[in-house]
């Protein structure tokens, strides 16, 4: 069918929704609420467009193209209706953006700079503050929150947990758990795909302190399991500070609370980074050159004294599936020995 945005000519084909039309066209549609892999939701109300011959602006993440539709993304009455929205949101939002985690990645600061919104004409009631720490992983800030919905329903829809949900009405709506005991006492599996969402700081992680701007990110297969997991780990300088899914892969933007959470280990102090051989009783670093010719007559020594029987190998599942072929190859091709098992075998 055949759409107009913004004076020109587009085909799409049938259930698109306008969102969907205009971010093929390279258009931008700004969105606090929406996620690809959810049904539309239209609470942030941030994606208004106007609709030639309609006498309301509608929400271009929920409302389907239609032939000959003519649609304005950018018109005067657009820009002023998303102006509105983001001085309702800001008027029940701490502006801190001097000393939260998220700047320099939150949606509603980059949204008020670019339609210049400095601080809300609105002056009444503050939400009641609230934050929950329980987590071991993560804080959740209601004060921030600007209930989007997409931490609820990507706990609920995705991860299909529900951990969490809406509690009261109106002004009083707020994220909770059930009975308001703390995630710590809910069935939250500790994933963090709510924070993954976020797209301001309400839910962050803990001990997070770096700014956005001072890092990279570089995709990798996460190591911790072989579903093989996509995610883009946050490196600040040679360190990684974070962990991010990708929507790429197996996972669909979505991680575990190893995934998510358990990156450390990549720093840490402890963590072995060259072979060790026992010496006098005492692990001495030596090159890989070193390793492997130590291994090498050390198998041909037993393998002559005992047999290929001698020998078992344990192999793991941080392993590519390549990786772990090979070691059984080496093994029972190499050394002779069926005595090979795996960490994560069914």
């Amino acid at each position: 069918m055949d759409i107009v945005i913004n004076g020109i000519h587009y085909e799409v084909d049938n259930n698109t929704t306008i969102l969907q039309a205009c971010r093929r066209a390279g258009i931008d549609i700004p969105t606090l609420c929406h996620d690809d892999r959810l049904e539309p939701f239209a609470s942030c109300r941030m994606c208004l467009v106007e609709i030639e011959g309609s006498n309301k602006l509608v929400t271009a993440c929920s409302t389907h193209v239609k032939d000959k539709m003519v649609v304005y993304t950018h018109s005067e009455k657009v820009i002023k209706a998303r102006r509105d929205v983001l001085d309702l949101i800001i008027g029940n939002h701490p502006l801190e953006c001097l000393s939260c985690d998220k700047s320099g990645q939150c949606k509603l600061q980059d949204y008020c700079y670019e339609y210049g919104i400095i601080e809300s004409s609105y002056l009444g009631d503050k939400r009641e503050p609230y934050v929950d720490t329980s987590n071991p992983f993560y804080d959740y800030d209601a004060s921030k929150c600007i209930l989007c919905g997409l931490c609820v329903r990507v706990c609920g829809e995705l991860q299909c947990t529900s951990a969490i949900g809406f509690e009261d009405r109106g002004f009083d709506t707020i994220v909770k758990t059930p009975f308001n005991e703390g995630l710590i006492n809910s069935k939250c599996v500790s994933c963090g795909n709510c924070v993954s969402v976020c797209p301001v700081g309400a839910l962050t992680p803990k001990a997070q302190k770096f700014r956005h701007w001072e890092t990279k990110e570089v995709q990798t297969t996460c190591s911790y399991c072989g579903v093989g997991c996509q995610l883009n780990l946050i490196v600040k300088g040679d360190k990684v500070v974070g962990a991010q899914p990708s929507l790429e892969g197996p996972n669909d933007g979505l991680l575990c609370v190893k995934g998510k959470f358990a990156y450390k280990f990549i720093n840490h102090p402890d963590r072995i980074k060259t072979p060790l051989i026992k010496r006098n009783g005492k692990f001495e670093e030596v090159s890989w050159e070193q390793a492997y010719r130590y291994i090498r007559r050390k198998v041909i020594e037993i393998k002559e004294e005992s047999g290929p029987e001698a020998f078992a190998g344990l192999t793991s599942a941080r392993c590519t599936n390549e990786e772990n072929y090979l070691f059984q190859k080496l093994f029972r091709a190499v050394i002779g020995t069926n005595n090979i098992d795996h960490c994560a075998r069914l």
